[in-house]
């Protein structure tokens, strides 16, 4: 699955198909995390959503991984145009199936419109690696696509998914065929949802969710940053060659 394709072309699709209301459901939390110290956004795609989350949080780390290197070129291209600090912010292309933070590192992880993108046994995998670096206590903020329970919404959105799977199987080579819930690899991660907002006849949602302040060891183990290549250094917010491999171009 790749999104390299897509990267610069990406923004202005969403616009047409969406208008403003995909970012209006990546931020409809973001004002509920204002104490986030230290902050892992995967799948982050273009960079909306960090440019946000840096005005918000000024101080913060964060960290940004995704599988695409030119999205995630185009994400500190927007970040450094933004004006915005971009110290304390890195960028590592990585696959979040075998990609593996260290563990109980972060406050806040973030996943907005990424982790529809697969199969559930997959998906389950995803949400164990990620769910590895979320500390006691952690948040974790998810805006995706779901399917109404009845009624015209959810032939509605069954139609608008079948449109929308074909196309980013075609484009992207894209795993998943229909959307998988998250929900219950959250709860077996000791994740509690706290908030959930529906919108556009239930067709998208947001949700604020919490970790247990004590909980069980995650599923995912392993050495922290394995298949990484970090391609943006903590400070200054620049490309620089991460482990002995170049750095994509900006």
């Amino acid at each position: 699955m790749s999104f390299d394709l897509l990267a610069r072309h990406y923004r202005w699709m969403e616009w047409v198909l969406a208008g403003n209301k995909l970012q209006r459901c990546r931020t409809a939390f973001l004002g509920q995390v204002e104490g986030a110290r230290n902050i892992l956004i995967a799948g982050e795609g273009n960079g909306r959503f960090l440019v946000e989350c840096r005005r918000m949080l000024p101080h913060a780390l964060i960290t940004v991984v995704d599988a695409s290197v030119r999205m995630l070129a185009v994400a500190r291209d927007r970040l450094q145009r933004s004006g915005l600090d971009c110290h304390g912010v890195e960028f590592v292309h990585a696959d979040a199936l075998s990609w593996k933070p260290e563990q109980s590192a972060y406050d806040l992880v973030v996943t907005h419109f990424f982790l529809d993108c697969f199969p559930r046994r997959q998906l389950e995998q995803v949400v164990a690696n990620l769910a590895r670096g979320a500390a006691p206590g952690a948040v974790w903020l998810l805006a995706d696509f779901q399917v109404p329970v009845r009624g015209l919404r959810r032939y509605r959105a069954l139609l608008i998914h079948a449109l929308m799977y074909a196309f980013f199987r075609v484009a992207t080579q894209l795993p998943a065929r229909s959307l998988s819930q998250p929900d219950d690899s959250l709860k077996a991660q000791n994740f509690t949802l706290r908030e959930r907002r529906t919108s556009e006849w239930d067709l998208l949602r947001s949700d604020i969710w919490s970790r247990d302040e004590v909980h069980s060891q995650p599923l995912a183990m392993g050495v922290s940053g394995r298949g990484a290549v970090s391609i943006g250094c903590v400070t200054p917010c620049a490309p620089t060659a991460g482990r002995g491999l170049p750095a994509p171009p900006g």
